[in-house]
């Protein structure tokens, strides 16, 4: 099962364990075998869900969105980047450079376009901004890419 991710970043810390242990339970569900996470690899969700698929024994591929997409990170997450990074199985790249809300949309079709399921750690609500994560379930909708919304009773968003 290839398996993508998108999801809010900067989420309540309550929240992030929920949402942490929702992952981990749509990972372990399936094959690690034949289990392909492919993600951005952004603080929140997208490194979360790389690392439960990395736990349950399956692999990622990374979807690098910009050129100076490491440098749009928070500093604090750079390192856990890197890491993840190293041990994709394969990195796709959008060719673009600037990271902009452009490069996050295509780095998200992309995510889209490899995967047979996409996760959407979403509240539901419209992004705010462009290539946010209702714009990635948007576009999983416009090209018939089934997703699944992630988001435990409970959770909010700032």
């Amino acid at each position: 099962m290839r398996m993508g991710i998108t999801g809010h970043r900067g989420l309540p810390e309550h929240v992030e364990r929920m949402v942490r242990a929702a992952l981990v339970d749509v990972v372990e569900q399936q094959d690690p075998h034949g289990l392909v996470g492919v993600t951005c690899v952004a603080d929140g969700p997208d490194t979360w869900f790389a690392e439960a698929v990395l736990d349950h024994g399956g692999r990622i591929e990374v979807v690098v969105p910009a050129e100076e997409y490491r440098e749009s990170l928070p500093e604090s997450h750079r390192a856990t980047y890197d890491a993840l990074l190293r041990r994709a199985s394969e990195v796709h790249s959008t060719g673009l450079r600037e990271s902009d809300s452009h490069a996050h949309q295509a780095g998200s079709e992309i995510v889209v376009r490899t995967v047979e399921l996409l996760l959407a750690v979403w509240d539901g609500k419209p992004s705010r901004g462009y290539g946010g994560t209702a714009d990635a379930v948007a576009f999983a909708a416009r090209t018939g890419v089934p997703y699944a919304v992630v988001w435990p009773d409970g959770a909010v968003r700032d």
